[in-house]
């Protein structure tokens, strides 16, 4: 388990602390990406990840925490990391939290030393571009399968 603090805010990679209700209502209620999404479905992917980030209002270990923001990822840790499901709640913004976040997952998560580090979004290209995140070069080399 990895914790950071800043200003009583905590970042935690700790699985068994994520409400998974919050990410759900997020996710399914407020997200442009998976609008609808079953809790179950919710859960699987979390369950399945290789890390997952919680954003807290206290200290999740200690057990007096308001969960504010979520990340997680699917990655080897060392050649490639795929980042999704970035978010902070809307009361939350402006605090560059989002920032801090991003700070955390590149420069000092088990995801710091992956060769690529890969992500979607339709409006936050600023940040990401904060972190070295680019456009993707030779798109054509890219493929992808929906169901």
């Amino acid at each position: 388990m990895s914790i950071w603090k800043k200003d009583g805010f905590f970042i935690c990679t700790e699985k068994q602390y994520l409400d998974v209700s919050v990410v759900h209502h997020f996710l399914s209620e407020e997200s442009y990406w998976v609008p609808g999404i079953k809790l179950e479905v919710v859960k699987k992917s979390i369950e399945n990840s290789s890390i997952c980030f919680g954003v807290y209002e206290g200290n999740p270990a200690q057990g007096n925490a308001k969960q504010i923001g979520f990340a997680r990822a699917v990655s080897d840790f060392c050649r490639f990391g795929w980042i999704m499901d970035v978010f902070i709640l809307d009361e939350f913004r402006g605090r560059e939290l989002s920032k801090w976040l991003m700070e955390i997952i590149t420069e000092q998560s088990d995801l710091k030393d992956a060769a690529k580090l890969m992500l979607a979004t339709n409006d936050a290209h600023g940040l990401y571009a904060q972190y070295g995140f680019k456009t993707i070069e030779n798109r054509d080399l890219y493929m992808e399968r929906k169901l």
